[in-house]
Formats: structure tokens, sequence, C-alpha cells
């Protein structure tokens, strides 16, 4: 048999493996009585659409597994749930395997990478204010918080890290005031999100609180996360593992500050888990609507590669970290053992007639992240004289346009 000929059956199988990829880890408790006298029938996970964007190649808009396994390559990991996911290097571009990345779901907080990507070049770090009550208008019953308060001052380095860290939707809501209020900043994130060709995504809402029609899709929030890694501050925010933030401040006194963790557990280590080697990102979420959603950004060797998982279907606060570390350890393993069955696309106004400019490094030059422990530029593991834990400012995506190619639904199997 052929190379070829075993890649496509390979594919084949693949293509039926959604079924399997979603049972739950465990078996399902005895339903309850549908009031017949019998077991009520268990309630069926949403299937995705049958046919979805083609955004990035045709093989991405279909439902199911999209993998094309070279010899060699390592299977995927089995007990993979979520509704959506990609693996995808994030310096080529090329989506090394994905199931339903075009499907449309809530994409919780990680909607913040967005936000962030769109308004943080626009309001300088050190830049100081003070929060009134208009500022915090609308922050959603239940949403996360980092804990500003009005009538006290913040940098616009203090609020990104409330927003990176702790998912503050007050701090995203005090960074939407200063940006000329939430309509404009919604508008500003969709404008911005079609520039990146990420037209899955629709905003309602800056910091990703549940909201009817707000969606985004494994693909998308990809995208985004892409394009945000080209920019330092992005990096050193969402590389941050803990810092200090500001608290009380009385007349005559110091100002208070406390300490906050960033609430990715791959970074962390938190909820009983270890820190991922090579971790530099990039942003968690979990909602209601969305369940868990999580995009990661890791590093080993010269290899680079971005995750996105959306709503994994077996229980646990860990299960969205569990299946991105288990899809980057076969992506690295995969390294140039598999053909690629799609790409994230340029952003509309990308040159593409060359490789386009590589980001500038900022390594030789970090600077800090808050005003305590776990700031960017400072490595967090070595191991055999190898770096084992990367810091956001370590990691530098030297973005690739494909040459000559813009197109949004170009086949590329």
């Amino acid at each position: 048999m052929s190379a070829k000929t075993t890649a496509l059956t390979v594919l084949s199988a693949a293509l039926l493996a959604p079924a399997l990829l979603v049972a739950p880890a465990h078996a399902a408790p005895t339903p309850p009585a549908d009031g017949k006298g019998g077991p009520a029938k268990a309630p069926q996970a949403p299937a995705p659409p049958v046919s979805m964007s083609t955004v990035g190649g045709s093989l991405l808009g279909q439902p199911g597994t999209q993998v094309n396994l070279l010899p060699g390559a390592p299977a995927l990991p089995t007990n993979l749930t979520g509704r959506s996911w990609i693996v995808a290097d994030a310096e080529s571009g090329e989506v090394l395997a994905a199931h339903n990345a075009h499907w449309r779901l809530p994409p919780a907080s990680t909607m913040k990478m967005l936000f962030a990507d769109t308004v943080l070049p626009g309001l300088p770090k050190e830049q100081v204010h003070k929060v009134t009550d208009q500022d915090m208008d609308g922050v959603g019953p239940g949403s996360s918080l980092v804990g500003v308060k009005e009538d006290l001052e913040y940098s616009v380095h203090d609020l990104w890290l409330g927003v990176f860290l702790r998912s503050g939707n007050d701090a995203v809501h005090v960074l939407s005031a200063m940006n000329g209020g939430i309509d404009k900043t919604v508008k500003d994130m969709q404008a911005h999100a079609e520039e990146l060709q990420a037209l899955d995504t629709h905003v309602v809402s800056p910091d990703g609180y549940d909201a009817p029609e707000q969606v985004s899709s494994a693909y998308d929030l990809t995208l985004i996360a892409r394009s945000g890694l080209q920019k330092q501050d992005f990096r050193e925010y969402c590389g941050t593992a803990s810092a200090k933030f500001p608290g009380r401040q009385e007349a005559g006194k110091p100002r208070e500050y406390f300490e906050i963790q960033n609430t990715n557990r791959l970074m962390t280590g938190a909820g009983g888990l270890s820190p991922y080697k090579g971790i530099a990102g990039v942003k968690n979420g979990n909602t209601t609507m969305a369940g868990s959603t999580f995009t990661g950004a890791a590093q080993q060797g010269s290899r680079k590669l971005l995750v996105t998982v959306m709503n994994p279907d077996a229980g646990g606060a860990n299960s969205v970290y569990e299946e991105t570390a288990a899809l980057f350890d076969w992506g690295f393993a995969a390294a140039g053992k598999v053909k690629p069955v799609g790409e994230l696309v340029p952003p509309k106004s990308a040159d593409t007639s060359s490789h386009g400019s590589p980001a500038q490094s900022h390594e030789n030059n970090p600077s800090a992240a808050g005003h305590g422990s776990g700031g960017v530029g400072t490595a967090l593991g070595v191991a055999g004289g190898v770096l084992a834990v990367l810091a956001g400012g370590a990691f530098v995506v030297n973005r690739r346009w494909p040459r000559g190619r813009r197109s949004r639904g170009e086949d590329l199997v």
C-alpha cells in the first residue's frame, strides 16, 4: 500500500472518529425516570452544523475530526471530548489537526483575547485612570472580578494584569470606558475580527459574558491569539503567572497591594495539575453557556504551537486543560509527520507577496510585569540546560504568511 493510500485511509478512519472522541470519560449515571415507568432518555449533545465556514481550507468546514497522518505519525489522543478543537503551528499557520474547527460556540472569557488585541495598542500602559461609578455599569452578575474599586486610580498596566490574570470583567469595563465606551469597543472588536478574517466571531460584550448570539470558534480564537502574540505587551500579560494588584488607598499611607495569580492552570499548576512544559499563555474561560474554553500557546525546541479547546463534555474543572495538554503533546510529537489540513489565514490587509516581516523580539530587554513575582522574561523552569517553561516575553511569533495566498476557502489538501 502506498504512503498516499495509507494517509487517505487514516484520514477516512479519522472522519469516523468523532463519535468515539466525544464519549464521556466515565459511565453516565442511571437516568431519572420519565414519569411513565421507564428511564428518561439522556440528553444528547448538540451536533455540529453539517456545513461550516471554509476559511483556511475546505476540510476545516467539514464536521468531525480532520487529520492527515503520514507514516510514523502518532495517533491522536483518544480521550478528547471537546466539541471543537484545533492544533496549529503558531508561526507557519499550518493546521495540523482539527475537530469542528468552525463550529460557532459561546467563547466565554477567551473573547478577552480579541478585546486585548483590539484595545491594548491604543492605551499607553503608564496612563492612570480614576474609576467612576459609570465605568462599572453593566458588569454582569456572577462575573469574575479582580477587585477594581470606584474612586481609586489604576494604571492601564494594572488593569491589563487584572484582565489576563484574573479575567476581571471589572477591569474590562474600565478599559472599555477609556476606549470610548462599551458600544464603541464592541464595534472596534467586531471590525478587528473581520480584519483578521475571524468571521465566525460575533461580539456582543467585550468581556465574553454570556449573551445571545455572542459566538466564536476554535479556529477564530486561535487566529486571534496568533495576532495578539505578535504584540510584546500582550505576550507580557498572558505570560505572567502572578503579580501585585493595587488595593485600598488611605490618606497619608502607602497604597496597599494584594497578590493575584493567573487562572491558567497549565501555567500555575493550580487544581492539582502540573505546569505544562513550555507554556506561554494565552487565555481560559468558563460560563454556563460556553462551558470551559481555553486557548494555549507553548514552545518546545524551535516549534511553537497553538491549541484551542472548546466545551469538553467530560466533567471536571481540569478537563479543558488536560485535553489541551494532550493535544500539545500530540502536536509536538507529530511535527513533520502530518500533512496540514488547513491554515491560519493572514489578515485582509497583510502583504502576502513575501513571507512578511518577523515580529521584533524583546527577549534581551524584558520588562517586568506587575509589582511582584511572575514577571515576563523570567524563565520559570530550566531542566538539563533547556528552557522548560517559557514566560510570555520569550515567546515571539515570527509570522510567515503563505506566499500569494489570501483566499478564504482555498482547498489545501
